[in-house]
Parts: structure tokens; C-alpha cells; sequence
């Protein structure tokens, strides 16, 4: 049986799905008493809307370097439960025989996008993961953090990277560099 990665995950995925679907409508301005209460594994209010690659994770607010944003969750997996799953790319390994399968949508952590010059960094602590900021992240501003050089050559390199550093991390090369290449190579 697979343990829960925190202690709002005990009640339930159920439960937990309606805590996102209430915590939702928070984050985008409710109103009366329940407008600053958070689900337990946000520490800031955050959104997901389009971004750098694909969906991103947005501060819903102003957010002070070392301020801890969100905590990424799921199920954890052992390493044999892990080593199993094919496809998904919301694996994070958070010991040598543990592994947080972020995949639920309600994960809205797994959402924050890879930067080679991120303004957040992951901490795991204790088999649980915090993403915090590393820099001020305005309101409104793409909450992203450096995936780890076995993630990003692995899932990134083949495609380029989509992040607005000026400098990408592991010999990486830009979207545009990538399908450029492509392109000249089709002309040989």
C-alpha cells in the first residue's frame, strides 16, 4: 500500500481533490472567511496559467527570497513501485528508495517549470519536498527552479530549453538553437 506524502493526503484523494477545487476559487479571489485560509501544503497563494513550457506555476502574491511557496506531493512510491512506472516525468526521488509520484493534477507543485535561472530551488526535508524562493518573486511573476542536470538532459536536451536565461546550465541548447539544427540538417 502506498503511504501519503503529507497529512492532508490522509483524508483521501477525494477529499484532497475538493480541498484543490475549493482552494482554486481562494487563489483567484474569493472573498469573506475562507479568502486567506490556504490548503495545507501552499505557504503562499500561487496559481497555474500558461508559461515558460506549457502550464507554469505564478506567485499569487509577493513572495520574499527564503520564504517557503509550496510543498510538492503525492504518493510515495518505493524504489521498486518507482522503477516500474514508465511515463511519468513527476517523479521525484527523495532518498535512494523513496519517490514522490507528483502525477495528480491536485499536485499543483508539479506545475512549476524548469529555468536554467530559476527564482526558486526544491528542499527536500524529512521525505517531504518545499519549493522556496531563491530570489523576490513578484506577484504575477513564473515560479521556476532548476529540474537537476539527470532530469534535464534526460526530458529537456532532445527538445531545447524553453526558460529566458541567457545562459542554460549542462551544455543545454535553446528551443530555437534545437529546431534550427533540425532544420539544417534537413537541408544536408
Amino acid at each position: 500500500m502506498l503511504k501519503k506524502q503529507s497529512k492532508i493526503l490522509k483524508k483521501g484523494s477525494l477529499q484532497m481533490q475538493h480541498a484543490h477545487l475549493k482552494s482554486s476559487h481562494i487563489l483567484k479571489g474569493a472573498v469573506g472567511k475562507h479568502a486567506d485560509k490556504l490548503p495545507d501544503h501552499h505557504f503562499k497563494k500561487v496559481k497555474v496559467k500558461r508559461g515558460l513550457a506549457g502550464l507554469g506555476l505564478f506567485a499569487g502574491e509577493d513572495i520574499k527570497k527564503g520564504e517557503l511557496i509550496i510543498e510538492y506531493i503525492g504518493n510515495i512510491l518505493t524504489k521498486k513501485e518507482a522503477d516500474k512506472v514508465t511515463t511519468c516525468q513527476y517523479l521525484f526521488e527523495i532518498t535512494r528508495n523513496h519517490t514522490i509520484d507528483g502525477s495528480p493534477r491536485w499536485n499543483i507543485a508539479r506545475y512549476a517549470n524548469h529555468s536554467c535561472d530559476g527564482n526558486a530551488e526544491s528542499d527536500v526535508k524529512k521525505k517531504r519536498v518545499f519549493v522556496k524562493a531563491i530570489k523576490n518573486i513578484k506577484e504575477g511573476e513564473e515560479i521556476v527552479y532548476d529540474y537537476g542536470e539527470e532530469f534535464v538532459k534526460e526530458y529537456i536536451a532532445p527538445y531545447g530549453c524553453n526558460c529566458t536565461a541567457k545562459k542554460h546550465l549542462y551544455g543545454l541548447k535553446s528551443d530555437e538553437q534545437v529546431k534550427q539544427e533540425a532544420g539544417n540538417k534537413k537541408k544536408e
